[in-house]
């Protein structure tokens, strides 16, 4: 079937200095905001954030993982602060240790990521009270309101956040890029602005002042930077809701920003019907915080995300017009264990679901533990995409088919766009959502409509787009004097790196990879394998055999030289980008293989290279370098044994709207099975006890003190052993109750019945390595 999509003439500049969004004149590397778009240098700027809680990490293992987030793309750190971590008595205000957030900001900035601390003061985030201390809600007062008493509070702590970050703003040359004042509060924009008033006397400054926008927000007029969201699933809908339609969406393309399913738990649904919050586009460009990175797990509803699921949904997302990428979690983390009480959200405090006491980990990119993760490679080729390429997708306008899908239901209709600027552009496709397979689509060819230049018809011959597929391809995009008129392979990156520029590509499972170029900008053109053809003014190359060898060499009209690496999808998942052997490089981890700088050629070496986005000082004050993100197993066995059999399930209990609560504490003294687990000797830093195991609930403890908890959900459970005191180590499981109204992944419910572990192993995933 050919799709046919008309892309409208240029939208013409967007409008700017209509918003108050942009850093003092003066200030290096400019950050403002047009209603398209933002730009930063005077050049349009794509961001890629991604949310990481330094109170929920320890300190000393901060710059290792500030790092892998830099290695996977991100560019800016979002995190919440979370004032009952801070200040859960009050007068004891604490910023050391893992609550350092000034030492946070400084290692950000040292490594050239921009930082976004979101102050609060109710953040949510699956934390106690949303963030609240338990002091502040004991005073007479109505929080998140401009109640004067609470004011008083929320004062004292922007005070104490300014004084840590004093120093840190752009003016003064530090990181902070923006700030996000409260969470999700959707209906009191004189609050929101009495918090950023409150905020900027205290000393905060930054050119970007944010807040979310689900909900059907009301945002008092241009003060506040809109920015969206969208998940893959939910933890906080019912356990026998099914997939909801909140989550299905995200997998079209669409113009709408709005989603309303978010936090839909802590406010009626009701409320945004009829609101318009995306009546904001036409004034602000669609941006993100809180892209699903993964998904939390609650008592009762227990989703499990696959890496596939989130490419869809970033990929998506910036085909229907997003200029800003921000995954929240990108990183996943602890609870603290608190001082007077645990600090997870529960029903005990009034909110509608049971979160896990320790564990955060959020089934991220990067875990609870730095746990590298297939997501992280999904998305890091996505965002090499947007280093290069975003300064051109970023000011393009996003165009729908019509007719396109008939509603949230319709499976048979492929889903696709374009973002173009009247001349070029970037086809993108997803093939794929969770729970529910799309089907392949045989003899698929586009023809996509251009103002400027005419139509363009692609492929040469008609493909089929696989069930699971999810792509970008590029249109009319120039290369190093090379115009690609189209290529059915998804660009990764450009590098410069033979006295030319080097295309890499990355070709879409069962899709053959070809590249058409324009003859007029071609003078010579040499291939390793395939077929060339010349016609309509293009040279067609077909039957490239994709993977590290696959490069093609042109020479351009200018004398000068190009390359077109197409990588196969898996070689490409193992690209990164960082500093190798003292130069930038590109390198294809599986395989050991460097671009060279002596020519268009690859070197291939038997030893995987080490290499470093930093780079990052080491403790003797040379440079340290990171080996390629893997897994190892540990050469020695960890020891289990059954010391106590399960009892019966305990009876669920229902809490607030209704819920099935996480079982008390004294069920797993009682009822639990118990295993004891001997560790070897000379286990090395970086070693997760990685537990196969079914069950209910899961705690294990070093001596009394509980050291990491889990729902079972279907996942192996990871537990860190550095941050587990000497000692035997025991693990006490529960059974889940038969028939509770808890929702178990498909495939897991059987186990969620018994209370089993069936084997462990070590596995060590620290990479740093000294050279």
């Amino acid at each position: 079937m050919r799709h046919h999509l008309r892309v409208p003439g240029p939208a013409g500049p967007p409008r700017t200095g209509h918003l108050p969004f942009a850093d003092a004149p003066g200030v290096p590397d400019r950050i403002e905001v047009t209603s398209r778009y933002l730009t930063r240098g005077g050049r349009p700027w794509f961001p890629v954030s991604g949310e990481f809680h330094y109170s929920r990490y320890p300190a000393a293992e901060w710059e290792e993982e500030l790092l892998k987030m830099k290695a996977g793309g991100v560019t800016v750190v979002a995190s919440y602060l979370i004032w009952i971590h801070h200040e859960e008595t009050e007068g004891r205000l604490r910023f050391d240790g893992d609550l350092d957030l000034r030492r946070f900001a400084e290692l950000c900035a040292r490594h050239g990521l921009d930082f976004i601390p979101r102050i609060g003061p109710w953040v949510h985030a699956e934390v106690r009270n949303g963030g609240l201390p338990d002091w502040v809600l004991g005073r007479d007062c109505v929080p998140r309101t401009d109640d004067p008493a609470y004011l008083e509070a929320v004062g004292v702590w922007f005070a104490a956040v300014a004084e840590q970050l004093r120093g840190l703003d752009r003016a003064n040359g530090g990181p902070i890029i923006g700030i996000q004042i409260e969470n999700e509060l959707y209906d009191r924009p004189g609050h929101l602005l009495t918090l950023k008033r409150m905020a900027q006397e205290a000393g905060l400054s930054a050119p970007l002042w944010t807040s979310t926008a689900w909900g059907g927000v009301r945002l008092p007029p241009d003060e506040l930077l809109p920015l969206y969201g969208g998940y893959t699933e939910t933890f906080w809908t019912e356990a026998d809701g099914g997939w909801p339609d909140t989550c299905r969406k995200h997998f079209f393309f669409t113009h709408q920003r709005d989603d309303e399913g978010i936090g839909s738990d802590l406010r009626p649904v009701a409320s945004v019907r009829g609101s318009a919050p995306d009546a904001l586009a036409d004034r602000f460009p669609w941006a993100t915080c809180e892209l699903g990175g993964g998904m939390a797990v609650s008592y009762h509803r227990r989703p499990r995300v696959d890496a596939a699921d989130i490419a869809a949904l970033g990929l998506t997302k910036i085909g229907c017009g997003s200029v800003w990428q921000g995954y929240y979690m990108f990183h996943g983390g602890t609870n603290p264990p608190g001082e007077v009480t645990s600090l997870q959200e529960s029903h005990e405090t009034g909110y509608p679901n049971d979160l896990p006491v320790l564990t955060y980990d959020f089934q991220a990119p990067l875990g609870e533990y730095g746990q590298y993760r297939a997501t992280y490679d999904e998305l890091r080729l996505q965002h090499l995409l947007l280093a290069d390429f975003g300064h051109l997708i970023a000011p393009m306008e996003s165009v729908l088919p019509s007719p396109g899908p008939r509603g949230q239901d319709d499976r048979e209709t492929l889903r696709w766009a374009v973002r173009g600027d009247g001349r070029s552009g970037f086809l993108f496709v997803n093939n794929h959502q969770p729970h529910e397979p799309l089907p392949e689509h045989p003899g698929t060819a586009f023809t996509v409509e251009f103002p400027e230049g005419g139509p363009l018809s692609l492929p040469s011959v008609p493909v089929t787009v696989p069930s699971g597929a999810v792509f970008c391809w590029p249109l009319r995009l120039d290369v190093g004097g090379v115009r690609v008129e189209w290529a059915t392979a998804q660009p990764v990156c450009a590098v410069d790196d033979i006295g030319g520029t080097v295309l890499v590509l990355a070709a879409v499972e069962g899709i053959a990879p070809e590249l058409a170029l324009d003859e007029d900008t071609v003078v010579s053109l040499g291939i390793p394998s395939g077929e060339v053809s010349y016609g309509d003014g293009r040279v067609l190359v077909t039957g490239l055999r994709p993977g590290p060898g696959a490069l093609v060499e042109v020479e351009t009209v200018d004398g000068g030289r190009v390359g077109f690496l197409v990588l196969d999808a898996a070689t490409a998942r193992t690209v990164y980008r960082g500093e190798v052997w003292g130069a930038e490089r590109l390198v294809l981890a599986d395989c050991g293989v460097v671009f060279d700088r002596g020519g268009i050629r690859l070197h291939s070496s038997v030893e995987r290279p080490s290499f470093s986005v930093f780079p990052a000082p080491d403790e003797d004050g040379g440079f340290g370098t990171y080996t390629l993100p893997s897994e190892r197993l540990f050469a020695g066995e960890a020891t289990v044994t059954l010391v106590r059999a399960a009892g019966a399930a305990p009876e669920p209990v229902r809490g607030v709207q209704g819920r099935v609560s996480a079982p008390a504490d004294k069920y797993f003294d009682a009822v639990a099975a118990e295993y004891r687990i001997d560790l070897p000797e000379g286990v090395p830093p970086g070693t997760l006890l990685r537990v196969h195991w079914s069950g209910d609930v899961g705690r294990a403890y070093a001596g009394d003190v509980l050291v990491a908890d889990q729902f079972y959900s279907g996942r192996v459970w990871d537990i860190g052993l550095d941050r587990v005191p000497e000692g035997v180590l025991r693990v006490r499981v529960l059974p889940g109750f038969e028939g509770a109204d808890v929702y178990v992944p498909p495939g897991a419910r059987e186990g969620w019945g018994e209370a089993c572990i069936e084997r462990v192993e070590l596995v060590t995933v620290r990479r740093r390595a000294v050279g």
